[in-house]
């Protein structure tokens, strides 16, 4: 098997404009990318689909209803007009009006699951995880969280994931930790701790460019429960897809990590 022929599926990706107030505005630039960009960068590294969520609807902080709505019908709208796309639909869960559109979005074709961001929406888990995890229960629905900041480290996760045992948990970004030289391993350990195997974990953290990192995350909980994910375009995507195709695993786990853990658990 040459693992560059494998069409990979990024499960962690986005589209749109990255905005932070405190951030250069080169920064801000580089960021940014189109539903169109992210699709043609990802057919460089020959991934066959991406799911992306809005940047829009996560920077920056503090965003209104409206807008969080508009980017999420924007991206709905991006997506079904190009095939090498699919997307996570954002639920801010202090705005109830997020659920009401999810529950639209998550009825078409090219929706395949809630992406929910606690450190841009700033909230904690604690106070809202029930009532996302009791509606991604009852639409059936994959939940993508990002992880690894102050609102939002893994094992605060895994007491909803054990609660609802039927949703299936995305802990986004191996290896990112808020505190500088933190534990790299904290998504992991969240999924050695959910108690009935629900929680997954991808690789979409400038971290998981460490060496040893995703060598050691397929060793502890195997290569089934680990996703491929790029941050695009926060990041570069063809460094994301390199990271697994050079890893030091065997070829049958980068294609799992690339392709088959996404395929089964999407539904694709």
């Amino acid at each position: 098997m040459n693992v560059h022929d494998i069409q990979a599926i990024d499960v962690h990706a986005h589209c749109g404009i990255f905005f932070r107030n405190d951030a250069h505005e080169l920064i801000n630039q580089f960021m940014s990318g189109s539903a169109d960009v992210v699709a043609q960068r990802a057919a460089h590294s020959n991934i066959m689909l991406t799911v992306v969520s809005p940047l829009e609807g996560l920077f920056p902080r503090g965003l209104s209803i409206a807008e969080t709505e508009k980017a999420n019908q924007q991206a709905h709208d991006e997506v079904a007009a190009n095939p090498a796309l699919r997307q996570w639909v954002i639920i801010d869960p202090r705005k109830p009006e997020t659920y009401q559109q999810a529950d639209r979005m998550l009825q078409t074709p090219c929706c395949v699951g809630i992406k929910i961001h606690g450190e841009e929406h700033q909230y904690h888990i604690e106070d809202y995880g029930d009532a996302i995890f009791e509606f991604a229960a009852e639409h059936d629905a994959v939940v993508l969280a990002h992880s690894g900041d102050v609102h939002t480290e893994p094992m605060r996760f895994v007491p909803f994931a054990d609660r609802y045992e039927q949703v299936k948990l995305i802990v986004a970004h191996i290896g990112h930790n808020h505190v500088a030289l933190g534990d790299p391993g904290a998504q992991i350990r969240a999924i050695e701790a959910a108690r009935h195997g629900n929680i997954w974990a991808d690789t979409s953290s400038a971290k998981s460019i460490m060496p040893h990192l995703i060598e050691w995350s397929v060793k502890r909980v195997g290569p089934e429960k680990i996703l491929f994910g790029t941050d695009t375009p926060i990041y570069f995507t063809a460094n994301q897809r390199a990271r697994i195709d050079c890893a030091d695993i065997g070829d049958d786990a980068k294609q799992m990590i690339l392709r088959d853990n996404a395929m089964k658990l999407l539904q694709l």
